[in-house]
């Protein structure tokens, strides 16, 4: 275990080998014979993992999880399988991302590691000893013989709770199995691709911090998007773009109760915290990290990969697709969640009425360059979006509100984003007024209806993507670039990988043109397949694919996972009906 955050997502890392080997911290259970094969899966149905060590002198299992509800706490059991098996199991945290200092100490439940403001203790029957300012043990396990170790923060002063019993274990155990089986069960997505489907809902739900319902974009930090360094970011926070897709996704294939926390979050904090109804990019969702971007410059990084970075400076970015991206997720709620309340609406209006002010503002948009604002297309089409949406539930709901103005400022982003973002010699939407780079969000266009998938200028569009970055695409053996960077440079340094969100897109916008071609729908599910190929060997996906398949960006990513959900929903569904 290299990578552990406690209390919450957002907190100072306990364990972070992932980002330094030697400095950053590790939680390490594995045999003592090299050799050894590793396996990992999931328990079915659940977000339980199991890693396999086989070897000719036998076959043993670590099985990692967290038991939902009650103390937070990490559960790693270990069970020998055939013949016998030695281990050794490395206890080694390093608070604060390996910047503050820590006591460890032996107590008769196994050990405690004490700072300043926070602890943590490892509860476990095996005898333990000091090692460095971590504790280690070496044990032999026989076939049906087990070994178990609880790690849980605690106060500086507590004493370490004793290790439950066996009984106690496989009770821990087998409850927090019916709680992912019970949850799943509410899944009403019965199509194809359905075991992939479900692992991305999986994922989304543990990226979901369950006090508030806010879902958090990746659960890691400093990891690259091309390794050696220059493009490293901390996803560990709360976009309103990825929080509003994922309700999206997540409401598609009935997770209505996750819907229904992300919205009283919604209500409860960035809409009640704006008096004005203008929204921040992101949101943290503990109090301990600050947004800020600070560079860590002790760590050397994944894979030498530096600088690495904590916190987001992109928080203080204007991204005015933002809005589109929540009232869309607001107005899906409403039709396949519940009614929306009248005073979530008036957060709404007033956030309404603040874009029919601000919409011609230039932004930074989607991809959070750090070259200065632009007239992004993307984002005019999402502030269509916004108002579209919200002048179609006050007349649904019969709610009060400024109407007439919002269709008007609608017609008008509409009128101009076809005049000023429609390149006639690329045959495309571009990037920004003026430019002639492509842009891979353009695609979201028929997605969210603001155009056909069959209009002729959507058609046009797709054939230009489609094309290699060689000829001014943005399609490399069947993967999507974001943008090209020699065409729209963003004042970054370094070079990112396809971004995987985007070739869902591609997939779910050849699918809708393929109502009346036939031949975009065998290609789109031909490039769904392919893309399939690329998550890991537990079904996830990181947030953008390197030239060698490898996994690049922060990781899991929900952006990734929730265009898969959507992308495989609308794809069986036209093939269902071709059937």
């Amino acid at each position: 275990m290299d990578w552990l955050c406690l209390p919450h997502f957002d907190s100072p890392s306990v364990f972070g080998a992932i980002l330094d080997d030697a400095k950053g911290g590790r939680f390490h259970i594995a045999p003592t014979n090299e050799g050894a094969t590793t396996k990992q899966l999931y328990w079915p149905d659940t977000n339980i993992l199991v890693t396999r060590f086989l070897s000719p002198e036998g076959v043993a299992e670590l099985i990692d999880f967290m038991p939902v509800g009650g103390e937070q706490q990490l559960v790693r059991r270990v069970r020998c399988v055939r013949g016998e098996v030695t281990f050794r199991a490395l206890c080694q945290p390093a608070f604060n991302y390996a910047r503050d200092p820590h006591v460890a100490e032996l107590t008769a439940e196994g050990a405690v590691f004490r700072t300043t403001h926070f602890s943590l203790a490892l509860a476990t029957l095996l005898p333990l000893q000091l090692e460095g300012a971590g504790v280690c043990t070496d044990f032999s396990l026989r076939e049906g013989e087990m070994a178990s170790f609880v790690l849980a923060s605690t106060a500086s002063s507590d004493a370490v709770l004793p290790c439950p019993n066996e009984s106690e274990m496989e009770r821990l155990f087998q409850a927090t199995v019916a709680y992912w089986r019970h949850w799943l069960s509410k899944c009403t997505y019965q199509g194809r691709w359905r075991e992939m489907v479900q692992r991305s809902a999986l994922a989304l739900k543990l990226l979901t911090f369950a006090p508030t319902g806010a879902i958090v974009a990746a659960a890691t930090c400093g990891l690259p998007e091309t390794l050696g360094g220059g493009r490293i970011w901390d996803h560990r926070y709360t976009w309103i773009r990825d929080a509003a897709f994922s309700l999206y996704g997540l409401l598609r294939i009935g997770f209505t109760e996750e819907a229904a926390a992300f919205m009283e979050w919604l209500s409860e904090h960035p809409l009640a915290d704006s008096p004005d109804g203008s929204l921040n990019l992101m949101y943290r969702i503990g109090e301990q990290t600050p947004l800020h971007e600070e560079v860590l410059e002790h760590l050397e990084g994944y894979r030498g990969s530096s600088p690495v970075r904590i916190g987001n400076d992109a928080s203080g970015q204007l991204q005015l697709d933002i809005y589109g991206e929540l009232l869309d997720a607001v107005y899906l709620y409403n039709k396949h969640g519940a009614p929306i309340s009248y005073d979530l609406w008036q957060k709404v209006r007033r956030l309404l009425n603040w874009l029919c002010d601000n919409w011609r503002r230039p932004d930074e948009g989607i991809w959070e360059p750090r070259g200065g604002p632009q007239q992004n297309v993307y984002s005019k089409v999402m502030c269509w979006v916004a108002l579209d949406r919200g002048a179609r539930l006050a007349e649904k709901r019969s709610f009060p509100s400024e109407r007439e103005r919002w269709l008007k400022e609608r017609d008008e982003i509409y009128e101009e984003v076809m005049e000023r973002g429609w390149s006639e010699a690329r045959g495309a939407f571009v990037q920004s007024y003026g430019s002639d780079a492509l842009d891979a969000a353009t695609l979201m266009m028929p997605l969210v209806f603001f155009l056909s998938p069959t209009d002729p200028r959507m058609l046009r569009m797709l054939e230009a993507i489609q094309k290699s970055p060689v000829d001014g695409g943005l399609l490399s053996d069947g993967l999507v670039y974001h943008y090209n960077f020699e065409h729209a440079p963003d004042g970054l340094m370094g070079e990112e990988g396809t971004f995987n969100m985007c070739t869902f897109w591609l997939v779910e916008a050849l699918t809708r043109a393929g109502r009346t071609d036939p031949k975009k729908l065998d290609e789109a599910r031909l490039m769904f397949e392919r893309m399939l190929g690329y998550a890991n060997h537990l079904g996830l996906y990181a947030e953008e694919t390197g030239p060698s398949g490898e996994a690049l960006g922060n990781f899991p990513q929900a952006f990734t996972h929730l265009s898969l959900i959507s992308a495989a929903f609308n794809l069986d569904r036209a093939l269902g009906k071709r059937s």
